[in-house]
């Protein structure tokens, strides 16, 4: 019964992204993935998002130098 519900969440996410600019239907269609994971669907082709690149702090130097900014 909950997989139905979450399949149903999917479909209608999916049919609003067809309809929305690039920016939302990128974001619908996120949700829609996340929503059939919940639905069970993870065997039918659905991925998870690859993890964000780890971001890196600049060199040392740039913060020991004093003075002006």
């Amino acid at each position: 019964m909950e997989q139905e519900f979450y399949r149903g969440l999917s479909q209608r996410v999916r049919g609003m992204a067809e309809k929305a600019d690039p920016f939302t239907r990128r974001r619908l269609l996120d949700l829609a993935k996340r929503y059939d994971l919940k639905g069970g669907a993870a065997g039918r082709g659905a991925t998870e998002r690859p993890l964000p690149v780890p971001r890196t702090t600049p060199p040392a130097s740039s913060f020991s130098e004093s003075g002006e900014a």
